[in-house]
């Protein structure tokens, strides 16, 4: 006797139904939106096929779509939203970082560890570049007094922090165009050590990620209420920086080198004639 269609093993389960319903779903919306977008977004289709077919976020995607969200808000998004928690990780491992606010070093002095992240409207490019002009920063951040920049390595820093005043010998440790940027400060009262990254999430927005450990030094310091003061500041001056951008009506004209271990591997000069030679080759 012929087994009729209903005796037959299930090809998918549930799960799996659903899941290449609504990977069908997606598709379709993202080629329709690709037509009417000249072609631009076709590629999309493919990455969230790709992200069905190995279990990765489509059901948040289909969350956000089912809350309202268009597929291409959707999936970039979700895309957006797990840059930060990565970002941030490997920002910390640059400088042995981690942990929460106020924890304790093994020496048993505090730590105040500060986490921000920014989305800015403007390209990844021009929000790298106006970071790299530190003599800038006291036009625009309330806690920076003034910087004075010594060569591609060192710079030298008075912040406002409270009612007082601190002076902080910076150096950085690593800088790559358009990534990232790891440093160091000495100062009487206070160490830190920080890291910011860029992240392109589309052609005119730009994620940027800061992550920074202070070590306050001196007894005032340690047992007053400066460092928290200190977190504060630096969280609204990131929040300064990206009105400061947002608004800027001139190019920034930043510093393309490349250093690597506290040390220039590139300069800026070499960085803009290579730039120079690939686009004539172009």
């Amino acid at each position: 006797m012929a087994k009729t269609e209903s005796d037959q093993p299930a090809k998918a389960t549930g799960v799996d139904q659903i899941r290449e319903e609504l990977t069908k779903f997606l598709s379709k919306q993202v080629e329709h939106l690709a037509e009417k977008a000249g072609g631009k977004l076709t590629d999309l289709t493919g990455q969230l096929t790709d992200a069905a077919d190995n279990g990765g976020s489509l059901p948040a995607i289909g969350s956000r779509i089912l809350q309202g969200d268009s597929p291409v808000k959707a999936f970039v998004s979700e895309k957006a939203k797990g840059v930060k928690d990565n970002v941030v990780d490997k920002a910390k491992g640059a400088f042995g970082g981690g942990g929460g606010k106020g924890k304790r070093k093994s020496s048993g002095g505090k730590v105040m560890n500060i986490d921000e992240v920014l989305d800015i409207g403007v390209p990844l490019r021009d929000a790298y570049d106006y970071w790299t002009q530190y003599d800038q920063f006291s036009s625009f951040a309330k806690g920076v007094q003034d910087v004075a920049k010594g060569d591609e390595l060192e710079s030298d820093w008075k912040v406002k922090v409270g009612p007082s005043t601190r002076s902080f010998k910076a150096t950085v440790q690593e800088q790559i165009p358009d990534d990232r940027i790891v440093w160091t400060s000495e100062g009487a009262k206070g160490t830190t050590r920080g890291a910011v990254s860029f992240h392109e999430l589309t052609p005119t927005l730009t994620r940027v990620i800061l992550v920074m450990e202070y070590y306050p030094a001196g007894f005032f310091e340690k047992t007053g209420n400066l460092w928290r003061a200190q977190g504060r500041r630096v969280r609204l001056d990131f929040k300064n920086f990206q009105r400061y951008v947002t608004l800027a009506t001139e190019e920034p004209e930043g510093w393309r080198g490349e250093i690597r271990d506290g040390e220039v591997v590139v300069t800026h000069e070499e960085a803009m004639e290579e730039e120079e030679a690939q686009q004539e080759e172009s």
